[in-house]
């Protein structure tokens, strides 16, 4: 179960992982990839959004590849549709531990973003377009990356989950599109 907004762990700075060999921080991982792919539109989930204060997120490699357009149009639909009509995603991710941002460009790109804890609202976020990320895999290797686009996007979102922020904290513009029309009526 993904926590929502008003939970108060999303409101705190997670923890550091001392120990990279811990056998629940497999089991998290696990539990965080399922949460991430039950979603129709996860491409990024934080550890706070499960319950667990460690500074862990994952990035589905899919918004690693895709632009955020064909991401977007790809998984846009898909709530609209039956379940059988929907192509199974593949459920690959990338898993980051303890992630620090080195660098970040100059320039800002401004786009809209959701958020599996904020259900049905979006606002527009500027974040940098481009980053340098350092972070440990999950076997405890340590890694430097760079990142744009969509994939830098979704790294800071859940960085910032990291530190007790939301989406909605930085965005402009923000709007509500309830899940389920029922909602609306």
């Amino acid at each position: 179960m993904i926590l929502q907004r008003e939970n108060k762990i999303l409101r705190t700075k997670a923890k550091k992982v001392d120990d990279f060999k811990f056998p629940e921080i497999k089991t998290l991982i696990k539990k965080m990839a399922e949460a991430m792919f039950a979603e129709p539109d996860g491409i990024g989930i934080a550890a706070p959004q499960i319950g667990k204060s460690l500074r862990i997120f994952l990035v589905a490699k899919d918004a690693a590849v895709k632009n955020a357009e064909e991401l977007r149009s790809s998984t846009s639909d898909v709530k609209s549709q039956k379940t059988s009509d929907v192509l199974p995603r593949k459920k690959e991710y990338l898993v980051f531990i303890n992630p620090v941002i080195k660098n970040t460009s100059s320039k800002k790109g401004k786009d809209t973003e959701g958020c599996l804890s904020v259900r049905g609202y979006y606002g527009e976020v500027a974040r940098p377009e481009k980053i340098t990320v350092e972070y440990f895999d999950e076997s405890g290797k340590k890694h430097t990356r760079g990142a744009s686009g969509l994939f830098a996007r979704v790294i800071q979102h859940e960085l910032d989950h990291l530190e007790g922020i939301l989406f909605t904290d930085k965005a402009k513009n923000i709007k509500h599109f309830p899940q389920n029309l029922k909602d609306e009526l």
